[in-house]
């Protein structure tokens, strides 16, 4: 299972509609505002969009709070980490981690420095010592999928010196960045900063994984570096006009912050309950839980004929067959999936 949100995977095992723990997407879905918008931009499809998308990376750069020039928008997120991927010398990374952070860099035939996060999986400036050379880009998610845990303030202040000092380049994946604990912005915290980007997407928060929008805050500098080899038109007519919209969605930010710390709470702590499991802390809207007396693939298929699709987490290099990562969702799915549990492990 190399990523969630695979359902047609596995519908034919279970009849019936399969609720998706394995994919981390607002149970909320995306702002109602986009049924009035989209059937709007059909007309304008014959048209290309704005080659240089100056109104989505305004209002972009609203919500980021930072200027329109520093903004990059991509295909998704993964076009601008690629991008980053393909300049590097070498590519630095803490395990576990999404896995396209070590691939991207595979595909680019870049060397692969992997540090193996502790017990607790805890990133700190300790862990890489001296590890980091001139050259490299280390891509770190803030929070890191699959654990959950966001870089502590200082430690991330910490990062970014170390980086610097040594020509290193700091990119921060915040994919998960509006589902946390709300404690520091790194876009404010490292604006100015000339060796960090801050990728993020309306993917997971805004529930848009289907039209493609990432977006990331960096210098002037670096956003026209990567505007100057990035592909033409990347971003589709419709992405154009959801982006435009969604970042001003104040009353749905605001609700879906709420839902996730109340049923992260709740979630967390009847997951506690369950002996045969370790729970580990997250800050963001999925949880990490290692297993003690049975493995992914049993735990998988019980669920499935359930109805309930996890996530099996040995496909995250530094973590083994026993682990296994859950989604925060809504009340009720949240709580079928414990009584789920209870039952079967």
């Amino acid at each position: 299972m190399k990523h969630g949100g695979d359902i047609l995977s596995y519908q034919h095992l279970y009849d019936g509609q399969i609720i998706d723990f394995s994919s981390n997407i607002n149970p909320l879905g995306y702002p109602k505002i986009l049924d009035t918008i989209i059937p709007e931009v059909l007309g304008s499809l014959t048209a290309y969009p704005d080659i240089h998308y100056r109104v989505l990376r305004t209002a972009i750069s609203e919500y980021l709070g930072c200027q329109p020039d520093e903004v990059l928008v991509g295909n998704g997120s993964m076009e601008i980490l690629e991008h980053f991927c393909r300049e590097a010398q070498r590519i630095v990374v803490c395990i576990p981690c999404f896995i396209e952070y070590i691939e991207r860099a595979q595909i680019y035939r870049k060397k692969v420095k992997k540090i193996r996060l502790p017990d607790g999986f805890r990133c700190s400036t300790a862990l890489f010592g001296n590890e980091l050379q001139r050259g490299d880009v280390v891509i770190l998610g803030n929070p890191n999928n699959p654990t959950g845990l966001r870089i502590a303030e200082d430690e991330l202040l910490e990062l970014q010196q170390l980086a610097e000092e040594q020509q290193a380049f700091l990119l921060l994946d915040e994919a998960f960045f509006e589902f946390c604990v709300e404690d520091y912005d790194s876009v404010r915290l490292l604006h100015g900063k000339e060796n960090i980007c801050v990728i993020r997407a309306a993917t997971k928060f805004f529930g848009l994984p289907g039209i493609r929008l990432g977006y990331a805050y960096a210098t002037q500098a670096i956003a026209e570096q990567y505007a100057a080899s990035a592909l033409p038109w990347r971003i589709n007519a419709i992405a154009d006009a959801a982006g435009r919209a969604i970042f001003r969605e104040t009353a749905y930010i605001e609700c879906s912050k709420a839902l996730i710390r109340e049923q992260r709470h709740e979630m967390f702590s009847e997951l506690q309950k369950i002996d045969s499991i370790k729970v580990f802390p997250t800050h963001t809207n999925f949880i990490l839980i290692k297993l003690l007396y049975t493995t992914e693939d049993e735990l998988f298929q019980q669920l499935l004929r359930h109805g309930l699709l996890i996530r099996k987490a040995s496909s995250f290099e530094g973590v083994d067959r026993s682990y296994i990562r859950l989604a925060v969702k809504d009340q009720k799915s949240n709580r079928k999936l414990i009584e789920t549990l209870n039952r079967c492990v």
